[in-house]
């Protein structure tokens, strides 16, 4: 059982917003974003979700201040998977129709996380060319312990099937149930907690982020609307 469960997590409501969150009153800077000492000690790290010259309009970038500096970090290790990949070209493409029965959960006498219980099951493109996507789906049955995931690929939207996700991102924790979904964006590092066997869908993207679809002819107020985007605190 995740600690997480049972938890009521807060959350700041709205889509492309600019969002300010802080674990301890006065943590963040006034007035700068990257002081000589930054309160309580802590040190000051831009995380840049666009290129660091985009204008302003679609400028995304996070400013996060440490505990202890990334770099201080354990190393990254690749993830070695039989199921997970990103190599669509060495594949023969079918013009058949296909599809697929419910991927079965992971057997109760094996211990199966988030990242390991990872299927790949279609994609385009290359993210080495920052253009296409993938759908992967995944099954698991046990938490991450001791390790966080991070994607230095594109993006991913988590749609859970069966059973809740617990998120533990750098920017805060989210609770993801079934008819809900969540966005993971390049470079953040994120851990699942699951309370029993989950299963659900994860669609990938490269070279850009997830953004509303455009109104027009629809009028002002059809399809999503920023205010039911949830992001959580700190």
């Amino acid at each position: 059982m995740s600690s997480q469960a049972g938890n009521e997590l807060e959350y700041q409501s709205g889509f492309g917003n600019e969002f300010s969150t802080e674990c301890l009153p006065g943590a963040l800077p006034v007035g700068q974003n990257n002081p000589q000492k930054c309160p309580y000690g802590l040190y000051a790290e831009q995380l840049s979700g666009t290129a660091f010259t985009a204008p302003r309009e679609s400028n995304q970038r996070t400013w996060l201040y440490r505990i202890r500096p990334s770099v201080k970090h354990r190393p990254y290790e690749p993830l070695s998977s039989e199921f997970h990949h990103n190599d669509f070209s060495s594949t023969p493409v079918t013009p058949q129709q296909l599809r697929w029965k419910p991927f079965d959960f992971p057997k109760e006498s094996d211990d199966v996380d988030f990242v390991t219980g990872i299927h790949t099951v279609c994609g385009a493109g290359d993210p080495c060319t920052r253009y296409g996507a993938a759908i992967h789906v995944y099954m698991c049955n046990t938490s991450m312990l001791n390790r966080a995931f991070y994607n230095g690929d594109g993006d991913w939207l988590i749609v859970p099937q069966h059973g809740t996700l617990f998120l533990t991102t750098e920017m805060g924790r989210m609770e993801v149930r079934p008819n809900e979904f969540c966005v993971i964006q390049q470079g953040i590092r994120f851990k699942v907690d699951v309370t029993g066997p989950s299963r659900g869908y994860i669609l990938e993207v490269w070279g850009n982020h997830f953004v509303l679809p455009n109104l027009g002819p629809i009028g002002a107020n059809g399809l999503a609307n920023p205010r039911d985007f949830l992001t959580p605190v700190s």
